[in-house]
C-alpha cells in the first residue's frame, strides 16, 4: 500500500471520526461504517466538491482539476444538465441514473421527454494525456460555453457552466440560500440523521 493511500486512509478516518463526534451520538457509542472498494488508491465513497475556473479552447477541450480525475475514473459521462449547464458523472453514478431512467414508464410523456433530453446529448468521455476532456459541439451550444467556464463539484457529479451564467446563477441565488435551506429542511432536521 502506497504512502499516499495510507495518508488518504488516515485523513478519511479522521474526517469520519470528527463527523460522527459532532453529528452522530447513539447511546454514548459512535457508529462508523466505512465502505472501501479497494485500496488500490481508490475509495468506494467520494464527494465531488469545489469551484474551479478554467478555459475551454477552440476545439472544445477543457482541463478538469486533477482532484476530480481519480474520482471520475477512466471513463465518465457528460450530458445536458439543468439550468443550462453540463453534468459530468462517474460511470458508477451514471449507471444508477440510467437504471432509474429505464424504470420510468415509457407511456408517460414527461418520462419520454426527460429521457430524450438527458440521454440524447450524453457522451462517454475519457481524459487525454493533458487531463483535458473534449466536449461535443451540441453540448457546448446547449450550455453556451464560451472561453471561460466554471467547474463545480456538487456531490455525485460535476457541473460545467459558462462563467457568465454561473455568476448570474450565484448572484441571483446567494441572498436566498437561508430561505431555500429553511424550505428544504424542516425545523426538526438534525445533522447526522
Amino acid at each position: 500500500m502506497s504512502l499516499e493511500c495510507q495518508l488518504d486512509i488516515l485523513f478519511f478516518i479522521f474526517f469520519v471520526e470528527i463527523y460522527f463526534k459532532v453529528f452522530t451520538k447513539l447511546n454514548n457509542n459512535y457508529s462508523i461504517i466505512v465502505a472501501v472498494v479497494d485500496c488500490g488508491e481508490k475509495w468506494g465513497i467520494f464527494m465531488l466538491i469545489g469551484e474551479y475556473h478554467h478555459t475551454i479552447d477552440e476545439k472544445g477541450r477543457v482541463i478538469l482539476p486533477s482532484k476530480f480525475r481519480e474520482d471520475l475514473g477512466e471513463e465518465f459521462f457528460v450530458t445536458r444538465g439543468l439550468e443550462e449547464c453540463l453534468f459530468v458523472y462517474p460511470k458508477t453514478e451514471w449507471d444508477k441514473i440510467t437504471k432509474k431512467l429505464k424504470s420510468l414508464p415509457f407511456t408517460k410523456k414527461d418520462a419520454r421527454s426527460f429521457t430524450r433530453f438527458f440521454l440524447s446529448g450524453a457522451t462517454a468521455t475519457v481524459f487525454d494525456k493533458q487531463g483535458r476532456i473534449n466536449i461535443t459541439s451540441p453540448l457546448i451550444s446547449y450550455a453556451d460555453l464560451k472561453k471561460e467556464c466554471v467547474i463545480v463539484g456538487v456531490g455525485d457529479r460535476l457541473e460545467i457552466w459558462d462563467k457568465d451564467k454561473w455568476d448570474d446563477f450565484y448572484n441571483t441565488n446567494k441572498e436566498e440560500m437561508s430561505n431555500i435551506a429553511e424550505d428544504l429542511f424542516d425545523s426538526n432536521w438534525e445533522l447526522g440523521e
